[in-house]
């Protein structure tokens, strides 16, 4: 599922480690912190990963211990434009929120701006950018700041 998910960023040049990830990778990548799934008559339709503050780091902005970070972010394409994007993403704010920090953080490619203007309408801003190592593009940090 994350590979079709990720298949239009891919055709377009961006290697996303989601677009190429194997099995242990996904489940390394869970057990930063807190996965939550979709379902859709059994079947996974969307996935989501709040890692833990303490795994949360790598530019300056991520290595604040109140800020966590959310990844492996998809819905697979034929549930896409459906809302279930936004409600996993609503259920992952929530979380932070609770656990009370002050900062909700992604990382993404500068060139996905179908993406970018995604998180922007959800209250995102621009933090910073990032050059990862296993990845072929620069990222750009966006956070958003929780209530208290």
């Amino acid at each position: 599922m994350l590979h079709d998910a990720y298949a239009p960023l891919k055709d377009a040049g961006m290697r996303f480690v989601a677009s190429y990830q194997d099995a242990e990778t996904t489940r390394s990548r869970m057990a930063t912190g807190e996965t939550i799934v979709a379902q859709s008559e059994g079947a996974l339709v969307g996935i989501i990963t709040l890692s833990d503050a303490e795994e949360t780091s790598g530019s300056p902005f991520l290595d604040r211990p109140d800020v966590a970070q959310f990844g492996q972010f998809a819905v697979s394409p034929a549930h896409q434009r459906c809302g279930i994007g936004s409600s996993l993403l609503s259920l992952v704010e929530r979380r932070a929120e609770e656990t009370g920090l002050a900062e909700l953080a992604l990382h993404t490619s500068e060139r996905a701006r179908d993406l970018i203007a995604f998180y922007e309408r959800k209250g995102y801003r621009f933090i910073e950018h990032v050059q990862w190592p296993n990845v072929n593009y620069r990222s750009v940090v966006l956070a958003k700041r929780l209530p208290a």
